[in-house]
This record gives structure tokens, C-alpha cells and sequence, in this order.
């Protein structure tokens, strides 16, 4: 794990790290199932952001002022949360066109939330397809 996201993600409450953990853990579970290569992992913007060459970032953060959900945060030049929303209107709660938000208390939706990223890191190569070949 990146140090600087380590050190973020160990300022968390422990629920909400774990939840983060393993959403990570997802987001690296979702790159070797593809074979999509290396994750570069970083903090941008103070949050803990994920890509793939040919993806697109994702990011991923909790605010105290919403303890209850944590965020993930797209490209909003993409037309990622765009088809999510599309797809998985009643999976998940968006906030514009950059956010999603999940409770931390509530059991992911795992196979939405594998699709979700699996488009995010292969935004580049899978752009040009309606509903980005979901």
C-alpha cells in the first residue's frame, strides 16, 4: 500500500477503513481478473485514487460531516456515472455527475460494484461502446 494512503486510511474511524479496505481490495481484486496490469495507487485532491493505464481515476474518501457513507469519485468528463446511472439506477445513490455514494454500514453490492470499477479502469479502451459495453 501506497505510505501516504496508509497513513490517510489509518486516520479513519475503523469502520469506515475497513469498508475503504475493502474497497480497495476490490478495485485490485477487479484489475487481476482483467488482467488490466499494474494499479497505481496515490493520493490526489488528499484522497486515495486508483488507476490503470487506459482507465480513468478513481477515488475514494470519507467526510465527517456524512459518517454514515463514504464516497467514490469518478472523472466527471467521463460518461461514467452517466451509464452507471443507467444501469444501476436503484444499486446505488449518486450525487452529479462525479460521486457515489455507499453507506459504510451496509454490505456492498458486489457484482454492481465489480462492473462499476471494471468500466473505470478501462474507461480509455472501452469508451466509444454504448453504455460502455455494460
Amino acid at each position: 500500500m501506497d505510505k501516504d494512503v496508509m497513513v490517510k486510511f489509518n486516520r479513519y474511524p475503523e469502520e469506515v477503513k475497513s469498508r475503504l479496505l475493502e474497497v480497495r481490495g476490490v478495485i485490485y481484486s477487479v484489475a487481476e481478473e482483467e488482467s488490466l496490469g499494474e494499479v497505481i495507487e496515490t493520493l490526489k485532491w488528499n484522497e486515495a485514487s486508483y488507476q490503470t493505464m487506459g482507465g480513468s481515476p478513481l477515488r475514494l474518501d470519507w467526510k465527517e460531516k456524512s459518517p454514515h457513507t463514504l464516497s467514490l469519485y469518478f472523472n466527471c468528463k467521463t460518461r461514467l456515472i452517466e451509464t452507471f446511472k443507467e444501469v444501476y439506477r436503484d444499486t446505488f445513490i449518486y450525487e452529479g455527475n462525479r460521486e457515489m455514494v455507499l453507506n459504510v454500514s451496509e454490505a456492498l453490492p458486489l457484482p454492481e460494484l465489480k462492473a462499476c470499477i471494471s468500466m473505470t479502469l478501462r474507461y480509455h479502451k472501452i469508451k466509444h461502446l454504448p453504455l460502455l459495453g455494460a
